[in-house]
């Protein structure tokens, strides 16, 4: 029976789920895009605030929720993402010759599968919160449905999605016909203190990693995604990249903490080969692709590849940097992707490193605001991704994994020549420049700056993010 004080833990999950009930009846009655909008963005402040208002004592909300400072973190992250993404979305869309409304109930129900999902402490429940983030995925990858791209991506994200969530089904079912449970705890016992645990559940532990990994697009299950940002609008491929694969993140985390998984010595070598392989094969494909957004989904898997390094570190520090990383992850990649939809028209834009060309000449600031964008996923110095580099660095060296640690500062050398060749397009002369199809609006302004200014701050003083982290998680 829910009692008053798990309604006040689930909190922001009632209050983005009726919010998207009251955008979808607002939308039956009249459709006004700025209603809507606003009611978006209301909406996930006040779940953001209500975060804060939660106690900060490890508490279960029945068997399928648990509501402790990891959980609260990464709500809040999600929650401010979504709220910054829509800012980004208003400009965007006005531009579209489409349907606009629905756009925001599709990015509610999103929302609210991602943060039910990193509190998820049961199987049960983490399905569910996927479902609802997949299935209105598909409606988002797809929302330009005038644009063949826009479908193509759909499909291949909608078999994509079916395939990874077969697996993880029959994953779980190896594992629930081994320990006829369906929570997290239920496999210490079997990794922690047995030698050799039992085969059936091992093959069931496969599955749900190769299900796992076809949601993040991990190597070697990365071959959707480029495809599927390059023919998203890029305010979906920026939640794509950040909100679905940061919960999913945060789930995994959760899981193999909660099950001590890695005293079994074979998941830590197959999470280690296939976090070498995110970081080099991301990074080397990138360096051979022309299409911006699809240099930003290449650079995602390996980025994902270093927080695997924090992920197998297994430690304390290593969930922290973690965060502290994905933090980073998310003010950069919704700055990049906010970036590529400022210069998206009402079919493709820009979409080449040759389009991006000259762009100094036409908007010097917007430039050097991109720039800074790409240099903080290179993780130049005085930028947040220098430092959430660092603390990866300070998470393995303090579990003394060398070898992952060695890959990660290769792989990031890597990385620095194609974010490089894209900065030097936008400062290089071009006769014809790509036009800019509108002034930037007030939210845009708003939500440029902010990312820039948390870009810099944290890469200056990150002092104060620490402080939230360490006082979450401890």
């Amino acid at each position: 029976m829910i009692t008053t004080a798990d309604i006040s833990l689930l909190l922001p999950l009632i209050i983005v789920g009726v919010a998207a009930i009251i955008v979808m009846l607002s939308v039956a009655i009249k459709r006004n895009y700025l209603f809507v909008n606003l009611v978006t963005l209301i909406a996930f402040l006040a779940a953001f605030l209500s975060t804060v208002l939660i106690s900060s004592d490890k508490s279960a909300v029945g068997v399928l929720f648990v509501i402790d400072g990891f959980g609260r973190f990464f709500m809040a992250l999600i929650l401010a993402a979504g709220f910054v993404i829509t800012l980004i979305s208003y400009s965007y869309l006005k531009k579209q010759e489409t349907t606009r409304e629905e756009y925001f109930i599709l990015m509610l129900i999103a929302t609210l599968g991602s943060i039910a999902m990193v509190i998820s402490n049961h199987f049960i429940s983490f399905f569910l919160s996927l479902e609802l983030l997949s299935i209105s995925l598909y409606a988002l990858i797809a929302y330009l449905k005038k644009q063949e791209t826009a479908i193509e991506a759909g499909i291949k994200y909608l078999v994509l999605a079916a395939v990874s969530t077969a697996f993880l089904l029959f994953g779980v079912a190896l594992i629930y016909a081994h320990t006829g449970k369906l929570d997290f705890s239920f496999a210490s016992m079997d990794l922690g203190a047995a030698q050799t645990p039992d085969i059936l559940f091992l093959a069931g532990l496969a599955l749900v990693i190769v299900g796992i990994g076809f949601k993040l697009g991990i190597v070697p299950f990365h071959l959707w995604a480029p495809d599927v940002y390059a023919g998203s609008p890029p305010p979906v491929a920026a939640f794509v990249s950040t909100v679905s694969k940061g919960s999913i993140v945060a789930f995994l985390f959760r899981l193999f903490f909660e099950m001590e998984g890695f005293k079994n010595h074979s998941i830590f070598i197959a999470f280690s080969v296939i976090a070498i392989a995110s970081m080099f094969i991301g990074n080397w494909l990138a360096l051979r692709e022309q299409s911006v957004k699809k240099i930003l989904a290449y650079s995602s898997i390996a980025h994902l590849g270093y927080v695997l390094v924090a992920f197998l570190s297994a430690s304390v520090l290593g969930m922290q940097a973690a965060a502290f990383y994905l933090t980073s992850y998310f003010i950069i990649m919704i700055g990049s992707f906010g970036a590529v939809a400022i210069l998206s028209g009402e079919k493709n834009g820009a979409e080449t490193v040759e389009d991006y060309k000259g762009l100094y000449q036409q908007k010097p600031w917007f430039a050097v605001y991109f720039t800074v964008m790409l240099l903080a996923l290179a993780g130049v110095p005085l930028t947040s991704g220098f430092i959430a580099d660092f603390y990866l660095l300070q998470a393995g060296a303090g579990s003394e994994i060398w070898l992952l640690m060695f890959c990660l500062v290769v792989s990031a050398v890597i990385g620095l020549f194609y974010y490089l060749r894209v900065a030097m397009a936008l400062f290089s002369k071009k006769e014809k420049t790509i036009p800019f199809y509108e002034r930037l609006s007030a939210p845009t302004w708003i939500a440029l700056a902010f990312l820039l200014v948390l870009l810099v701050w944290i890469g200056v003083y990150p002092a104060t993010l620490l402080h939230i982290i360490h006082g979450m998680m401890m």
